[in-house]
């Protein structure tokens, strides 16, 4: 039987969706109908996840007319050909603009499905279910959707609504063990710049995470929707205080791009990318030493990177030159004034950031 923990409110006035966390809810029928307006559903996965369950969320919605659109899986496929093979779908089957559509994967599934929502007919319905760690406590809150491109991640897209986050704890038993870790990574992250006692919580029980303990994934995963929710509340579209959120991600990005989307995972890259941004904190003098050794910690027991691959300083810097958060020509980090006390700036002497890079290079 399904079986609700949780549930907690994006409060973004008309545009608010609730985020359900709990045990079996694919099965849940009635959670689903709820935020279903007509009967069009189309349900987008990917070869990976939809024979574990597909077949589950059919039936749970079971006198709709569902169809399906099956993807293929990997970061690499986050294209805008691929993209296309869903409005092709939808197209075809002449789905009209009262349809919903329901992401059930991982982040880059979440990201296409929500900006296929966006772009349909304008804008259509759509209900988040993530099948992952890292979609459950980060891509799928909060609106962002797109596609990668060649020259930069993530740098095609709109910030788009679910109608609601659908968190089903027992997806993460067929998660393997590389992608648990991945999750693991935006899941320090929201400890690293907003919550020091939550951090404290993640070094006190990372081994139970690791090991799939059903109550220690329940309070991860909802600490983390709570402090993504919060910032997503106060600045829905990255004007301000959201792009704390990107912490570790520029040089992430950097590591993704560089390598070829794919070859390192997202959440591994970011676990890369968080030491590398601790690093140059401490560098700046803005971080103690013991504070960077304690970030470093964590990220290696959670089975993350800690170093960046081998990519030039100059690589890292031509790569971080095309992030999002560039303005006026002025590149600007996420750094730490202290575990939970995270900051934007702009402030920093590129001299400081090549000393950063190098430090691995060396």
């Amino acid at each position: 039987m399904p079986r609700l923990i949780s549930s907690l409110d994006v409060d973004l006035g008309e545009r608010s969706y609730p985020i359900y966390i709990g045990q079996g809810l694919l099965s849940d029928a009635e959670l689903f109908r709820r935020h279903i307006a007509s009967r069009q559903v189309m349900v987008v996965s990917n070869e990976t996840v939809a024979p574990l369950y597909m077949d589950t969320l059919l039936e749970t919605l079971n006198g709709l007319q569902v169809e399906q659109t099956v993807l293929p899986d990997g970061e690499k496929y986050k294209t805008l050909d691929v993209l296309n093979r869903i409005f092709d779908r939808l197209l075809e089957k002449r789905f009209d603009r009262g349809c919903t559509l329901i992401a059930l994967g991982g982040g880059v599934i979440g990201d296409m499905t929500g900006f296929a929502a966006a772009c349909y007919q304008r804008g259509v319905n759509f209900i988040q279910v993530p099948t992952t760690l890292l979609s459950q406590v980060d891509s799928s809150v909060g609106g962002k959707t797109g596609v990668n491109h060649p020259l930069g991640k993530n740098m095609i897209g709109a910030f788009y609504q679910p109608q609601a986050v659908v968190i089903d704890i027992a997806s993460l038993d067929t998660l393997p063990a590389r992608e648990l870790s991945a999750g693991l990574a935006e899941v320090i992250k929201h400890g690293i710049i907003k919550d020091e006692a939550y951090f404290v919580w993640l070094e006190e029980n990372m081994q139970a995470l690791r090991t799939l303990d059903a109550d220690a994934l329940a309070h991860a995963i909802e600490g983390s929707c709570v402090i993504k929710s919060r910032v997503v509340s106060a600045d829905e579209r990255e004007s301000g205080q959201r792009a704390l959120l990107n912490f570790g991600h520029t040089f992430g990005h950097a590591i993704e791009t560089g390598m070829g989307y794919g070859n390192w995972l997202h959440g591994e890259a970011v676990g890369a990318g968080m030491c590398m941004a601790a690093r140059m904190s401490r560098l700046l003098g803005w971080l103690s030493a013991e504070e960077e050794a304690r970030i470093s910690a964590l990220i290696d027991a959670a089975g993350l990177p800690v170093r960046p691959p081998d990519l030039t300083p100059e690589r890292f810097m031509e790569l971080m030159a095309v992030d999002k958060k560039v303005m006026a020509g002025q590149l600007r980090l996420v750094l730490l004034k202290g575990i939970g006390n995270a900051l934007i700036s702009s402030d920093f002497s590129p001299d400081v950031l090549r000393r950063s890079l190098q430090s691995y290079a060396a």
